[in-house]
């Protein structure tokens, strides 16, 4: 299925990257026509058990991205272009692109903060974050949330995008598709 999904996740991932820097929103419109052919596409060209690494890779998706969503830190347009995403690489290639996702938005964003001058600022509220969480949870910290209009926000889709392609050149495709 690798091969099959580069082009059309190609295609989406260049809109994608450009209405969220734009418009800081990834439109409906163009994920979810994406993730349902996903998962049709995978179901027709791997039977059944396409159709459930498919629906695998929606749900990992979908509940990892969610869960930085319901700590306040990632927009649900990244939840549900990931959970799309999931749907056309399946679960395996998905954790390669979660990892190379995990460190392009690291990097983008320790360079928007080399470049604007808060680096500082970052690594002190990230480590206010992490410190926080053994007495909040799984709560989201009170200040630094999307929710809070002076928060530093920084698209994520060029980091999902990145992330997300680097990983078709690091996972071979399943040997029975």
């Amino acid at each position: 299925m690798h091969w099959l999904a580069w082009w059309p996740t190609v295609i989406v991932l260049a809109i994608a990257v450009y209405t969220d820097l734009r418009s800081r929103r990834i439109p409906n419109w163009l994920v979810f026509p994406f993730l349902l052919a996903g998962i049709v596409t995978y179901g027709v060209h791997g039977g059944w058990h396409g159709l459930g690494q498919s629906l695998l890779g929606f749900a990992m998706g979908a509940s990892i991205f969610g869960l930085f969503a319901w700590l306040g830190g990632m927009g649900m347009g990244d939840v549900k272009l990931l959970a799309a995403i999931g749907a056309w690489i399946g679960p395996q290639q998905l954790l390669i692109a979660l990892l190379m996702i995990g460190i392009m938005g690291g990097v983008m964003a320790m360079l928007w903060a080399i470049k604007d001058g808060f680096l500082g600022e970052l690594f002190s509220n990230t480590g206010a974050i992490l410190r926080g969480m053994s007495k909040r949870g799984l709560k989201p910290h009170p200040q630094l949330v999307l929710s809070n209009p002076q928060a530093r926000k920084m698209p994520y889709a060029p980091a999902i995008a990145v992330g997300t392609l680097l990983s078709f050149f690091s996972a071979t495709p399943p040997p029975h598709l």
